[in-house]
């Protein structure tokens, strides 16, 4: 989040203008400050069509790179009623290209968390598939090998250190939804100014790999779901809902747990 050529989504408060539906052929000359994400909506096609259409392993863009727009296979079949979950799939992602809300995809489909697996097949015009989504769930794997395609923000609060996980000693700081030069969307796609209470914590992903779950002392459970450019090695940055939080909280050498 504290680099905006590499997260997924572009800065928040923005005005977008509208442009017209992209063509096969069609391409995009990046500008200072421009996001994959900001590319796909201005061109109605989504993040993973332009990575796939230019081979790009990364959402790392530079200023005059010129992208090929393809036309989206999730927004070309937006118009059916339901969708199945494939691997590398988000909730957000999800709706985004079903131009519905998480909490849309939620109710109509009686989920209670952001845990989903490949297979489930959502509803994604209303609330006709409920039943559906509730029946993939339980065939999906339960075995301690399986693992959910992704999980967006972390929903519990532990103090205590748990039992097992990988313990590492860091040095951490805080950072705010809207610190200087944030977007408000983390490298994985997470809305922090939809929701500041998320747990959140930007990692080194060579250290800790994107998506873990990881417990953090003094501040629970949370998601490694965002990056900077000043985290390198056993460093994070702590999520926090106010300014004065994240002041209050200084640079602290603390233990953490990664749990997955």
């Amino acid at each position: 989040m504290k680099k905006p050529l590499l997260t997924l989504t572009a800065l928040a408060g923005l005005s977008f203008g509208v442009a017209a539906p992209a063509s096969a052929a069609s391409t995009h000359t990046v500008k200072s400050g421009d996001t994959l994400y900001r590319i796909a909506i201005n061109n109605d096609t989504s993040v993973n069509a332009i990575k796939e259409a230019n081979g790009l392993k990364s959402n790392l863009i530079y200023p005059n790179q010129v992208l090929k727009l393809a036309k989206s296979q999730a927004k070309a079949s937006s118009s059916s009623e339901t969708y199945t979950v494939k691997s590398g799939d988000t909730l957000y992602r999800i709706a985004l290209n079903h131009n519905i809300t998480v909490n849309q995809l939620m109710t109509w489909n009686g989920l209670n968390s952001d845990l989903i697996f490949p297979g489930q097949e959502f509803s994604v015009k209303g609330a006709k598939a409920a039943s559906v989504a509730n029946d993939a769930a339980t065939t999906a794997p339960k075995t301690s090998t399986s693992k959910p395609v992704t999980k967006t923000a972390a929903s519990t609060t532990q103090t205590q250190a748990p039992a097992s996980g990988k313990t590492l000693t860091v040095e951490a700081t805080a950072y705010t939804p809207y610190c200087a030069g944030c977007s408000g969307i983390t490298a994985t796609g997470i809305d922090v100014r939809s929701n500041p209470n998320q747990k959140v914590i930007a990692v080194d992903p060579s250290v800790i790999p994107l998506g873990s779950k990881v417990w953090v002392e003094g501040y629970g459970e949370a998601i490694a779901g965002d990056t900077g450019g000043a985290i390198k090695g056993n460093r994070i940055d702590i999520l926090m809902p106010t300014q004065e939080q994240a002041l209050n909280f200084g640079r602290k050498t603390i233990t953490i747990k990664v749990l997955n």
